[in-house]
């Protein structure tokens, strides 16, 4: 079945069954590899894109439900987005197989909530594992792409 799909702003025509799950559409039709899978649940998160601004499991959401979302991938953030920058001044990445979907994560989160507290960035970031344990330092590149390096935030006060 052809269906278009609005994939990082552009039109995008792909043969898929209606019940083939995003992740694999962007990754084997489209070429966008930067998504990956991980535990193929959706418990993960390394599979996180974006659908009209929400993070989804790539890996578990049928194409069919996103045919008529805005889908963002990590492609779009172009490799020297504020986010990705404070992300190497922070040695965010260690192996590097969550990166993707822990970026669309922040990217969301900033794009809600331009100045999150610990508390947002904690409640928003908690859907995604990083096996290298990089929290503290996930948490401090949110911060800094949101101008507040080094700042305590009220949650941080308290």
């Amino acid at each position: 079945m052809t269906t278009t799909l609005d994939v990082n702003g552009k039109a995008m025509p792909v043969q898929a069954d209606p019940g083939t799950p995003l992740l694999w559409v962007l990754r084997d039709e489209l070429g966008l590899t930067g998504t990956k899978y991980g535990c193929g649940i959706a418990q993960c998160g390394a599979c996180t894109v974006l659908a009209d601004g929400q993070p989804i499991r790539s890996c578990s959401t049928p194409v069919a439900a996103v045919a008529t979302a805005k889908i963002t991938t990590v492609e779009s953030l172009g490799g020297a987005s504020p986010l990705q920058i404070a992300w190497v001044k922070h040695d965010v990445p260690q192996c590097g197989y969550c990166q993707s979907g822990q970026l669309m994560s922040a990217t969301a989160l900033l794009a809600k909530t331009p100045k999150p507290t610990d508390a947002d960035i904690d409640a928003a970031m908690s859907g995604n594992i990083c096996r290298c344990g990089t929290y503290q330092r996930i948490k401090a590149a949110i911060k800094d792409a949101s101008g507040q390096a080094g700042k305590p935030t009220a949650a941080a006060k308290a």
